[in-house]
């Protein structure tokens, strides 16, 4: 018979993923140990393995969760009935409010396929390319053009404004001039400015 979850279980699950989080992002994963992890923790390795049997299984559940949570996010954020700027916004500021906190988390993403199984990288990208969908469809709306047959240039768009998001962690300051909102306005303006001159 299986041994039930403690009451606190996720309450501590979450916390092993943040300290884990922060551990790989320092060290890499490669070089993070599961004692190391432990410790950061303030677990004995024996409990880290109770909840986590390898290192991989570890990074594969930060990834999974930070990519759930995001999509969850999005999935929320998402509003057909708004005119297709304001949803483009709308959905903008939910990624980046899903990545505040989330710095460390989000490193191991960026750094962590090569560490995981073909059949986890699978899983993670079925989860991506749904939140890449709903962004491509709003663009779709926002300029028919970009998914004509023959012109490719609805993925290049789409995972440009990406890359404006994605990297944000690499300069942003939760107490600097720009909010998470300014932000959101500013990426949002750079795609609806841009994308009407985007010509097949």
């Amino acid at each position: 018979m299986a041994r039930p979850r403690a009451a606190d279980f996720a309450e501590k699950q979450a916390h092993i993923l943040d300290s884990a989080a922060a551990v790989f992002a320092e060290l890499g994963m490669d070089k993070a140990s599961m004692s190391q992890i432990a410790r950061e923790c303030g677990v004995s390795k024996a409990l880290l393995y109770h909840y986590y049997p390898s290192k991989d299984a570890l990074i594969f559940a930060i990834v999974n969760t930070h990519i759930s949570h995001l999509d969850e996010a999005v999935i929320a954020a998402d509003d057909p009935s708004l005119a297709p700027g304001d949803r483009l916004e709308k959905l903008v500021r939910a990624v980046l409010e899903t990545y505040r906190g989330a710095d460390n988390a989000h490193k191991v993403q960026l750094n962590a396929f090569g560490a995981l199984s073909e059949a986890q990288r699978a899983q993670l990208r079925d989860t991506e390319k749904r939140i890449v969908a709903r962004f491509a469809n709003v663009l779709k709306e926002l300029n028919p053009r970009l998914a004509e047959p023959g012109t490719h240039l609805l993925t290049p768009v789409t995972m440009s404004l990406f890359g404006m998001l994605n990297w944000v962690y690499t300069w942003f300051k939760e107490d600097g001039p720009v909010t998470r909102e300014d932000y959101a306005r500013i990426a949002t303006r750079i795609i609806l400015d841009g994308v009407g001159g985007v010509k097949p």
